[in-house]
């Protein structure tokens, strides 16, 4: 394939005249699209079929985050019942599995959110979480630092392990790795 044959590593668009930004080392695939008032920290990886929306309040994505494939990030508006709307502001080297929906959420640092799992308006996830597949987390729910979360809706199950909890910063690093490789193929 030639190199005027490749796909597009980056969509981006624009909304209301707010482009997203973009750290260092990059990706978002082809396929995916972030729109609006969005922030990209340096090497954030954003994998197939992404949306990620910042139309009507911002989003921030921490350095060496991942968003993996279907995922969907979105915000909700200022209004009356929400004076100042909820926006989504992610921390650094977070894992968000495949198919996870985050709407007006605070995500902290080395957390992993399990494949398929909604986190909703105003949660917020300190540090050092892991939140089982296909959990939800219910509006306003404040998930403490160092335990696993799990189910519908999201309980406190146990505290993380060493093991865990190194994962999670480890969980992080391997997808930087792999985007690295995505971007020299690029």
């Amino acid at each position: 394939m030639s190199k005027s044959q490749r796909p597009r590593s980056i969509m981006l668009r624009p909304f209301l005249k707010v482009l997203p930004t973009v750290g260092k080392n990059v990706y978002v695939d082809s396929s995916s699209v972030v729109i609006g008032d969005v922030r990209l920290g340096d090497d954030v990886n954003i994998w197939p079929l992404v949306a990620i929306r910042g139309d009507v309040h911002t989003i921030t994505i921490g350095a060496r985050t991942n968003i993996q494939e279907g995922s969907v990030l979105h915000v909700s508006r200022k209004s009356k019942i929400k004076p100042n709307g909820f926006r989504i502001d992610i921390g650094t080297d977070v894992t968000i599995g495949h198919k996870a929906m985050l709407h007006g959420c605070q995500i902290g640092n080395r957390v992993l959110i399990g494949m398929g799992a909604i986190v909703l308006d105003g949660v917020i996830i300190e540090d050092d979480v892991l939140l089982a597949a296909g959990s939800l987390v219910t509006p306003g729910k404040r998930l403490e630092s160092g335990f696993l979360y799990q189910g519908s809706p999201a309980q406190k199950a146990r505290p993380l392990r060493e093991d865990e909890l190194d994962y999670l910063q480890e969980s992080a690093q391997s997808y930087v790795t792999l985007k690295n490789d995505y971007l020299r193929e690029i």
